[in-house]
């Protein structure tokens, strides 16, 4: 059985943000929301907590009150090489405006189209593929409210819609009940390496003396000197024979707010490959990102190649990777407690002098080790898991949506 399709602005209310301008920022006041904001992560996660972007709350009152955003709101990122990515705002969230590249959407009557339908809709292959019609721009593509104003939706009865709804929204607590355990577990190891190693309660410290600052056998040095540093490179973008292959490609794009990443925009084959100066890295290289989102961690999930914004990080005796992880990453930290403003425009190789690092005993590294590999073993398990959720999950919606599978 197939559904009726009907025109999306018959029944969705769907707004652009205002076209701001730089010398319109502010301090404070109201919070405006980007792409940048729009995870992308399958799930609808909108992360506003670390946004710099205000408009006072004077100038809102006057001119942009009816572009706040509401709780449930869906949003869409409509411009940007990320441009599709789908957010549902949160309570959390608000306050909360629009700016020009971000268009929300709900739906204009409850009883007719409901939201968790129009949510999932939203995320499927059927809007994606109409979005692609319609994208303008090379350098920037985007789309807006009048492409919008050209596209359909499946329109089944208001009953269906409520079981799709509730279908893929199964999924959708599971992968989150994933990630919230890979957050706990991630964090449970964090703490970990701030007991032994920042509050130098390891076991056995009652009996290890202390000399020049640290317990016996340790070192402080930086990071530069206890790690290798290894560069990245991209093959010609105008050969097409060096794109598209089995070969994921790393940038930082790519990098994720856990341990592990594996999904990347881009892949090369080994002929592109073959064409730079990457390296195939293995899995578990840690990889640091270099320009674009600066000084994020993720070790590789499976073996891949990196573009030259990144930096690939290998561990010298007796550090391990798992060790390294949660060793740079609390440098990192120390370093951004002491800035004042920016701390790193860009990551260059000499940016890891100033990234304080410890290294204790080689045995006391080998049994961190050994307590957090089940730990991050898990997270692995659990994002893969995830992974292929999101693909049962994204195959069947559109079959849902258009009628293909009853429910």
């Amino acid at each position: 059985m197939t559904w009726d399709t009907v025109p999306i602005s018959d029944l969705v209310f769907f707004q652009e943000g205002p076209g701001l301008r730089n010398w319109q920022w502010a301090e404070d006041g109201m919070k405006v929301i980007n792409v940048k904001n729009i995870l992308g992560d399958g799930t609808g996660a909108v992360d506003t907590s670390n946004s710099d972007k205000y408009i006072s709350m004077s100038e809102f009152e006057s001119r942009y009150r009816h572009f706040e955003v509401q709780e449930q709101d869906i949003v869409v990122a409509s411009s940007g090489n990320t441009y599709g990515k789908v957010g549902r705002i949160k309570q959390s969230n608000l306050p909360l405006m629009m700016n020009t590249s971000v268009i929300r959407f709900r739906s204009k009557n409850e009883a007719k189209l409901n939201d968790e339908y129009l949510f999932c809709f939203l995320r499927s292959s059927l809007f994606k593929k109409q979005v692609e019609q319609f994208v303008t721009g090379g350098a920037q593509p985007n789309f807006g409210p009048t492409h919008i104003k050209k596209m359909w939706i499946p329109y089944p009865p208001i009953s269906l819609q409520h079981s799709i709804g509730e279908v893929i929204s199964t999924y959708d607590n599971l992968i989150l009940n994933n990630l919230r355990r890979t957050e706990l577990l991630e964090e449970s190891a964090r703490q970990l390496y701030k007991e032994w190693f920042v509050r130098l309660r390891f076991p056995g410290h009652e009996h290890v003396k202390t000399v020049d600052g640290v317990p016996e056998g340790w070192i402080n040095t930086n990071a530069f000197e206890v790690v290798d540093v290894l560069s990245g490179g991209t093959p010609k973008t105008s050969n097409p024979e060096f794109w598209d292959g089995d070969i994921p490609f790393f940038t930082p794009k790519d990098a994720t707010s856990s341990i592990y990443a594996k999904k990347t925009i881009k892949t090369i084959t080994e002929s592109g490959l073959n064409s730079c100066s990457s390296g195939f890295f293995p899995k578990d290289t840690l990889f640091i990102t270099a320009r674009g989102t600066v000084g994020k961690l993720n070790l590789a999930q499976i073996p891949m190649a990196m573009n030259q914004s990144c930096y690939a990080l290998v561990g010298k005796k007796p550090l391990t990777q798992f060790f390294l992880y949660f060793a740079l990453g609390a440098g990192i930290q120390q370093v951004k407690s002491r800035a004042v403003g920016a701390v790193f425009d860009a990551v260059i190789k000499n940016t890891f002098k100033v990234i304080p690092f410890t290294v204790p005993t080689q045995n006391l590294i080998d049994q961190f080790t050994d307590y957090v590999s089940p730990t991050v073993k898990q997270i692995d398990v659990l994002t893969r898991e995830n992974e292929n959720l999101e693909q049962a999950r994204d195959l069947l919606l559109p079959k849902l949506m258009n009628g293909g599978i009853a429910v």
